[in-house]
């Protein structure tokens, strides 16, 4: 396809990089939490969206299956960014990582004992620098979702997770202890798209870039 590809995933990043789309002019002719399709048109016959796992938008974008795509630092961190260009922080989908344990827990205590902590999280890569940049011995497990029940269900110390109001954590009567990283999502690009296709991909970035600088 001749087109222009942006890989977006549903959800808040979605809808908060709907008003990113409008200032480049182009509309999504359909709902990804209404339609099942997984590939949606828009207004410009030449650009399409296709719905990915959050998780996936860097694999497809650094493979060239999508030319643009929008994913959280997190998801970038995890991923690495081989193949992929980054202009921009979008400053959407704003949230923190933090390390969080069950309240009543003497985190600091623990890691200034020297305790080797178990540490549940989906983000490991970041989790491992965090911990390692401290001096503090962990073992990392690895979940998928759900990690407030890892320290409830005693698999693990503490987690590492994105925080955005804190409630989650709350109501399953955890903490937050400690800030790892402030996390927004950024645009990527696929280098080689940006070569054999900068005329149509330049307006597309410039757009976003005013839209966020204002």
């Amino acid at each position: 396809m001749n087109g222009i590809t942006i890989a977006l995933s549903k959800g808040r990043i979605f809808d908060e990089t709907l008003p990113l789309l409008a200032a480049a002019g182009i509309v999504p002719t359909e709902n990804p939490e209404t339609s099942r399709k997984l590939i949606i048109d828009t207004n410009n016959p030449d650009v399409r969206v296709v719905i990915v796992r959050a998780s996936d938008v860097p694999t497809y974008v650094q493979y060239g299956a999508a030319d643009l795509g929008v994913a959280g630092k997190d998801v970038l961190i995890e991923h690495g960014c081989e193949g992929l260009y980054s202009p921009l922080d979008l400053k959407i989908a704003k949230c923190r990582m933090m390390v969080a344990v069950p309240d009543g827990f003497d985190y600091a205590k623990a890691i200034r004992q020297g305790n080797r902590l178990k540490v549940a999280s989906k983000y490991t890569k970041i989790a491992r620098e965090h911990f390692a940049s401290k001096g503090v011995h962990v073992d990392l497990i690895k979940l998928y979702g759900s990690m407030e029940l890892a320290p409830l269900a005693g698999l693990a110390d503490a987690i590492v997770d994105l925080v955005s109001t804190g409630g989650t954590l709350k109501a399953n009567k955890l903490v937050a202890v400690e800030h790892v990283v402030d996390i927004s999502s950024r645009l990527v690009v696929n280098q080689a798209s940006l070569k054999v296709k900068r005329d149509a991909l330049q307006p597309i970035i410039d757009a976003f870039a005013r839209a966020v600088e204002k």
